[in-house]
């Protein structure tokens, strides 16, 4: 089969009703949670993509039973430190750095040694932001120069630390608070705001958590030693994935899409706000809340010429996923000069996607000037691609290829895009969708 895929055509005007896959977070997170819980949990419509099935895979090396029933994943669990993993185990996280750092949180109390490994992308990513304070929890922690390979080894003696966590990163908390559930007494963490589907989770399970909001932070506290029963859960549909979707109907003509039962969550809807600021008229229907998480259908429609923005440093962690696609729409749709700051985050994800997006959006013919994290780029709205493009070297980022799509449907030109199966690991159904809504893709 070949590794790659040829567009050469635009997509044709469309009007219609999707549902994408499920919220790839969220997944992880409830399967990791089911691991640590008394009884069976049955986790309906989880997202069956790499990333996925290797958390799943690394819960059975652990020692977790599962098996897989209709459409719900059932997860036998023997409580906190249920875990009985072999002498000198070695568990791989494939490209999934939200597996790969929180999965060492709840080896902090497992004695025997686990070596955790990845794909060359997971193996370039940093990972003293989650071993950092899992030493000071007690666990024993070597690793190749804060890269992957990392072998852990847990210790009887957890004790309860106070942190602060300053990036805006959703793994380094939720590892905090994963920790915290085998730690003595209080756990104590100072984070800047991002995604809290992890604390959504905790208070739905009864887990002890206080979480007080304190300007761009949140205060959270965890009881620790507290066993929580088996629970149910049935995943939404990601935001992430749906954004995809989004933007290609905003940079199609003539075009409206609604996206069915989609979580959006308050911390997650940055890309919203960022496009709906720039005047794009993006709406939710059909709200509701489930177990935490705010739950709606999407509605979009193909936008005109569009507002330039100072993009706020605040949005930029709950649209840390989405800025690729949001550099896209601030190249090709609006008209005037767009902002963006603080952007160092982007750089240490699958791909250093900030070094990326400059060189896509060059390629394309769109202006953009840097100044170390901060960016901007010159709206060019009545560009018109007629060239060959070629995308390759992106490390197999699944977003890279995803956005890379989006240009070429939308943008025109012929395009053959590397790395196909890189959409395995979080959305595998995405190339079906597109041929849906009448994408020629070869």
């Amino acid at each position: 089969m070949p590794k790659h895929i040829f567009i050469d055509k635009k997509i044709s005007p469309f009007n219609r009703i999707i549902q994408v896959s499920s919220d790839k977070s969220l997944s992880i997170r409830t399967i990791l949670l089911a691991s640590q819980a008394v009884g069976i949990s049955k986790i309906s419509n989880i997202l069956e993509s790499e990333d996925v099935l290797n958390a799943l895979k690394i819960i059975k090396k652990l020692g977790i039973y599962y098996k897989k029933k209709n459409n719900f994943y059932e997860i036998h669990g023997f409580g906190l430190n249920g875990f009985n993993p072999k002498n000198n185990l070695t568990i791989n996280a494939g490209n999934s750095g939200t597996l790969g750092r929180l999965i060492l949180s709840l080896l902090i109390k497992t004695e025997k040694k686990v070596k955790l490994i990845g794909d060359k992308s997971l193996s370039k990513r940093d990972f003293s932001r989650v071993t950092k304070p899992l030493k000071l929890f007690g666990a024993k922690i070597k690793s190749n120069k804060n890269l992957l390979p990392v072998i852990i080894q847990g210790t009887s003696f957890i004790r309860p630390i106070n942190y602060v966590e300053l990036l805006g990163s959703a793994q380094i908390k939720t590892a905090c608070c994963l920790a915290a559930l085998n730690a003595p007494g209080k756990t104590q963490i100072r984070a800047k705001k991002s995604r809290n589907h992890t604390e959504l989770l905790f208070k739905y399970l009864k887990i002890p958590i206080k979480v007080k909001p304190s300007g761009e932070f949140d205060l959270i506290e965890i009881e620790g030693l507290k066993q929580f029963n088996a629970f149910k859960y049935s995943i939404p549909g990601d935001i992430s994935s749906s954004s995809f979707f989004i933007v290609l109907t905003l940079l199609s003509k003539n075009s409206k899409l609604i996206i069915k039962n989609v979580n959006v969550n308050e911390s997650r809807i940055g890309i919203i706000k960022i496009l709906n600021m720039m005047n794009c008229k993006i709406i939710f229907k059909n709200k509701k809340i489930y177990k935490g998480e705010k739950i709606a259908d999407i509605i979009v429609k193909s936008s005109k010429i569009l507002n330039p923005i100072n993009c706020p440093a605040s949005l930029n962690s709950s649209a840390i996923d989405e800025l690729l696609l949001i550099f896209l729409v601030a190249g090709t749709k609006v008209k005037g000069i767009s902002k963006f700051n603080q952007l160092g985050e982007l750089n240490k994800k699958e791909s250093p996607r900030l070094n990326i997006a400059i060189k896509f959006l060059k390629m394309i013919g769109i202006k953009v000037l840097r100044n170390k994290d901060n960016i901007k780029i010159y709206g060019n709205p009545k560009i018109e691609l007629n060239g060959k493009y070629k995308m390759k070297n992106f490390l197999k980022d699944h977003r890279i290829f995803m956005m890379s799509c989006v240009a070429a449907l939308t943008l025109g030109g012929s395009w053959k895009i590397n790395d196909k199966d890189s959409i395995n690991t979080s959305f595998p159904k995405f190339l079906n969708i597109l041929r849906n809504l009448g994408a020629k893709i070869n």
